[in-house]
């Protein structure tokens, strides 16, 4: 069982993938140098559940044995919370995205669509997915989640693309299992995984069965092949020394991943043609995904202590204005924080067994993620300075000509050292403008769905109407079906309320609402 980041580091060597990266085939991603920091973050994710086990892993129900948190389905909201406060520590640790949510949300996911499916069909999905779930805990496996498809032309379905391969589907049939060409694009993590789970995209119609396909499979199964892509500023890590990449330890991954005619065994087949499912399944993993954005929470404290750091090094630490920057920057912050947390605690059990978090907030929280880390990200680059785009590099702090030069005109305060001064300001542009803006920035605007599609769900579960009555009752204004908005009411307050029986704990919390509520 894999338990350690070394053990995670070790498991990857050998596998003999088809990576592409710059043009050429590279022969062991483990050695890579633009590679390896994006496996160091997945390792830390082991390391911290060695450190601490509270907080990174939990007791399977499938196993009775304590696996890592990313690999556990959640039993009650506080599983969901505890998802969360993890996701919030690893960006903390490691400054970028650490690769394992997606998978995280899709086995939480499809554990209730799964049970539906069969429900509905009479299938055995739900069964073949909890063997492997048992599988993946035992060995302690990376998961990863191949959800988005290139698309293609956007105004046609699936069926009617001039290319079929334009989105994932079965290309071929035996009575062992099924065969899957197409691509998956903006894959995170996809390399540095063990097993991937690949997912339809968007809603399917009668005519795209062939395209309604949920399969598990290994990442280095024959017929894969990967385009590693491209971050800004990427190349910095195989220019030697560890001050211009500003993060020289961790970073995230994105790949596309090609697949041809790629082999997927009937038992690690969870959907197979239920179209009408494929929509639920998108649902459901977006509700799960879009709080998962916490995780920026994390990464926003490091750069908040990266700008404060270099207002101490400047020597206007007490100015007020650097102050309400800060302040401002830890507002936005945590309001994501908050926002996800917040639908985590207000989860509601499946038929499966399986809680999943408010949808509602859920959405609320991406939406923010979409926003507030560009400005914080901002504040930080104003509390930075121009010296974070024009500085020398660090070879020259060390050149026998003129590096007591650059040593002494970046110089802050006199106590700081020039090189401190440097690595703080590099640190700053990798995590808003080079390598690690790519998780921090873009991918918080484009991941689990970008700004309209929050917006759409947001929309759906406005309750207006109900809301107009509320207004309506208040003001004296006779209401259109006083039984229809005491029966909405009743609904609303129900959801709202649906954990306070689970603990003592939510009892307490909610207690004060519920009397309110029934008044």
């Amino acid at each position: 069982m894999i338990k350690t980041g070394a053990d995670y580091i070790e498991s990857l060597r050998g596998r003999n993938l088809s990576v592409y990266l710059l043009g050429e085939t590279i022969d062991e991603p483990v050695d890579h140098p633009i590679i390896r920091p994006s496996i160091n973050a997945v390792a830390e994710t082991y390391d911290l559940a060695v450190r601490s086990p509270e907080l990174g892993t939990a007791v399977s129900p499938y196993t009775g044995e304590r696996i890592n948190r990313f690999l556990h389905i959640a039993e009650s909201p506080e599983d969901l919370v505890m998802q969360n406060k993890m996701q919030r520590r690893l960006g903390q640790l490691t400054g970028t995205c650490f690769q394992r949510c997606v998978g995280m949300d899709a086995l939480n996911s499809l554990h209730s669509v799964t049970f539906e499916i069969d429900e509905a069909h009479g299938t055995s999905y739900h069964k073949r997915f909890l063997e492997f779930v048992r599988m993946a805990q035992q060995q302690g496996f990376v998961i990863g989640g191949a959800m988005t498809d290139v698309k293609g032309d956007r105004s046609k379905a699936p069926h009617e693309q001039d290319d079929p391969d334009m989105f994932v589907r079965v290309s071929k049939r035996s009575d062992e299992g099924v065969y899957i060409r197409g691509a998956k694009a903006h894959q995170t993590g996809c390399i540095n995984s063990h097993w991937m789970i690949v997912m339809p995209t968007l809603r399917l119609g009668p005519d795209d069965k062939e395209f309604a396909i949920i399969g598990a499979l290994p990442v280095d199964a024959d017929g894969i092949t990967y385009l590693y892509g491209r971050q800004s500023c990427d190349t910095r890590a195989m220019e030697g020394g560890d001050i211009d990449a500003g993060n020289a330890k961790f970073s995230g991954q994105e790949a596309m991943v090609i697949f041809d005619d790629v082999f997927i065994p009937n038992r690690h087949i969870f959907m197979d043609g239920e179209y009408d499912f494929a929509a639920m399944l998108v649902e459901r993993f977006t509700c799960y995904h879009r709080r998962s954005y916490v995780c920026k929470s994390g990464v926003g404290d490091a750069l908040i202590g990266a700008a404060a750091t270099i207002a101490d090094y400047n020597g206007v630490e007490k100015a007020s204005h650097i102050r309400d920057k800060l302040v401002e920057m830890t507002h936005l912050n945590e309001t994501i924080y908050s926002t996800g947390i917040a639908s985590s605690y207000q989860a509601s059990e499946m038929k499966s067994g399986v809680y999943m978090n408010d949808d509602m907030i859920a959405n609320v929280c991406k939406h923010h993620v979409t926003k507030m880390p560009y400005e914080i990200g901002r504040l930080a680059q104003d509390l930075a300075g121009g010296i974070m785009v024009t500085a020398p590099s660090g070879k020259e702090l060390d050149h026998p000509e003129i590096g007591d030069l650059v040593r002494k005109y970046l110089q802050g305060r006199k106590e700081i050292a020039a090189e401190d001064r440097l690595r703080i300001v590099r640190l700053i542009e990798n995590m808003t403008m080079g390598r690690n803006a790519v998780g921090y920035l873009t991918e918080s605007m484009h991941g689990a769905g970008s700004p309209q599609a929050q917006r759409i769900q947001i929309a759906r579960q406005m309750q207006l109407e109900f809301k107009k009555q509320l207004a309506k009752t208040l003001a004296g204004i006779s209401a259109e079906s006083s039984e229809e908005i005491s029966d909405e009411l009743s609904g609303y307050m129900e959801k709202v309320f649906a954990s306070a029986s689970r603990s003592p704990q939510n009892q307490a919390r909610h207690a004060c609402l519920s009397r309110d509520s029934e008044e």
